[in-house]
């Protein structure tokens, strides 16, 4: 028994050592997916972890398992939050170009790697800066890619949506980054 009165188990250890070894990675996947609630987040994944690790076969495979488990506990909020889909609308999104935009504003007028110049002013705080003001339904797909490299089917299997509609979600989410950044690089004085 621990000091609650409860029994601790070889599984209730085992679970203890990949829920410590998986925290970081957790609490950093929630914080880029619903910013200031990730703790809450975290706390929920690892509760209904715990509940189901019985049924985790391969050891090995624990942080993936973890990180599903968050991406569902994530989607789930975000539907009891937003009962119907509703599309954000991208206007002229669709045909802003970051690199266009920088050529034709050319912010580095002595520059061979105009584009490169431009990505350089940027540090990952700025990054994840622009992210946050992304709406969740293009954050989240663009995050698990780019940022946590799951594979496009993983994605659509994770947050439950036609892998059509996961595609349509990150290149729309490239296109209001690639926007934002340049909003907020404007503001920044970076351009």
């Amino acid at each position: 028994m621990d000091g609650t009165g409860a029994v601790v188990t070889r599984d209730g250890a085992a679970f203890e050592r990949l829920a410590r070894a998986e925290l970081p990675g957790l609490y950093a996947l929630a914080r880029r997916l619903c910013r200031d609630e990730a703790e809450d987040l975290v706390q929920e994944c690892l509760l209904r972890a715990f509940r189901a690790f019985g049924s985790l076969r391969d050891q090995d495979a624990g942080g993936g398992w973890l990180r599903a488990i968050l991406t569902n506990v994530w989607r789930d909020r975000v539907r009891s939050d937003q009962r119907s889909a509703r599309e954000t609308p991208i206007g002229d999104m669709a045909d802003f170009s970051l690199y266009r935009t920088l050529v034709d504003e050319d912010p580095f007028p002595y520059s061979d790697s105009l584009h490169l110049d431009f990505l350089a002013t940027f540090d990952a705080d700025d990054v994840h800066a622009v992210l946050d003001r992304l709406p969740d339904r293009y954050r989240a797909p663009l995050v698990l890619r780019y940022v946590d490299g799951v594979p496009t089917k993983t994605i659509a299997r994770l947050l439950g949506l036609p892998l059509g509609t996961v595609l349509a979600q990150l290149h729309r989410g490239r296109k209001l980054f690639e926007h934002e950044l340049w909003v907020y690089a404007a503001e920044r004085g970076h351009v």
